[in-house]
């Protein structure tokens, strides 16, 4: 059967039109993120914005598959895998990251931020842009400062009124050195484990309480295996957008520019959850049955602590803890 020439080169064509649209879709590279809690959670929001940011800002060549609930592993687990380069992304508390930067342990004091505004201007300014620039030589990016919030304190034994009655309380603390070295000045016995293990923990007894901000109790159904929560306050905790830094130096300047770009919306949207977390979480605690002891004097507890906060002045420096602490 003769096929005419101009049917064979209409098929060619065809052809070389089909390579050419299937292109792009070759070009697509998609990229791992973990988190360690719910994707209804103010992580959630964040990577879940992140995604959609990174896919409009490069046009769909970069895509972002994201994880929830530790499935690709804990926090500390996220960040070995990054540095490996067998995890791209992840966002995490600071909790396991000062075995890797010692130096933003300092942001673990307790008492060290005024309020979330300052927290986040500090965050945001010349103090937290200069920690970022630290994790590269770790084999990590820090594309941002993120947040889970101010800490409070929440048990099955309890209501907390003074630093007293935290006396003999077997606490899960993050695997954070300052936290430990706080915790025990308050009489507490820190029991430090992976937040995935922490469910459980609370449910068979092996802790009586934990401590962590308002959105992460929500987030994790806490009030199911907790009694009483204290409005502590007692640390404000950061949280850290890391990238893998051997995928981060594969991109071109301007896709560095937009997940660095992401980064930020992603922020935007963690920051605004928590604030309507903080809001609404707390009346929606005490409806599923929590006791919660709102106006407890600080001072009480800042006293508690006054011989460690000298530890941690030898320790970070106290010019430096009074550069954030002061910081407008």
């Amino acid at each position: 059967m003769h096929i005419p020439r101009h049917f064979c080169v209409l098929a060619m064509a065809a052809g070389v039109a089909l390579a050419a649209s299937a292109t792009p879709a070759l070009a697509q590279t998609t990229m791992k993120m973990n988190i360690s809690v719910s994707q209804n959670s103010h992580y959630g929001v964040a990577i879940d914005m992140f995604a959609r940011e990174i896919e409009k800002r490069t046009a769909g060549r970069y895509k972002v598959q994201n994880f929830y609930s530790g499935a690709l592993g804990a926090e500390r687990e996220s960040i070995e895998a990054l540095q490996v380069g067998t995890l791209d992304l992840t966002m995490t508390s600071t909790g396991p990251v000062p075995n890797f930067v010692p130096e933003v342990a300092i942001l673990d004091i307790p008492f060290l931020f005024k309020d979330y505004a300052q927290a986040r201007a500090t965050l945001d300014g010349p103090v937290g842009q200069e920690m970022l620039t630290k994790f590269q030589s770790k084999g990590l990016v820090a594309l941002a400062w993120g947040e889970n919030g101010f800490r409070h304190m929440t048990n099955s034994k309890r209501p907390v009124n003074s630093p007293d009655d935290l006396k003999g309380l077997k606490m899960r603390t993050m695997e954070n050195p300052v936290h430990m070295q706080a915790y025990k000045a308050f009489g507490i016995i820190p029991t430090p484990m992976a937040f995935t293990e922490v469910f459980t923990a609370l449910q068979q007894g092996t802790v009586d309480g934990q401590e962590n901000p308002v959105s992460v109790i929500t987030a994790a159904k806490f009030e199911q295996v907790q009694k009483y929560m204290t409005m502590t306050g007692h640390v404000y905790s950061p949280a850290l957008i890391l990238m893998s830094k051997s995928q981060f130096d594969k991109l071109s300047a301007a896709d560095k520019q937009a997940f660095l770009d992401a980064a930020k919306e992603a922020v935007k949207a963690n920051r605004a959850r928590i604030d309507e977390d903080e809001r609404k979480g707390v009346a929606d605690l005490r409806s599923k049955g929590m006791t919660i002891v709102e106006n407890v004097d600080k001072s009480k507890f800042q006293a508690a602590l006054a011989p460690t906060f000298i530890e941690f002045g030898k320790k970070f420096g106290q010019a430096n803890i009074d550069k954030i602490r002061n910081y407008k």
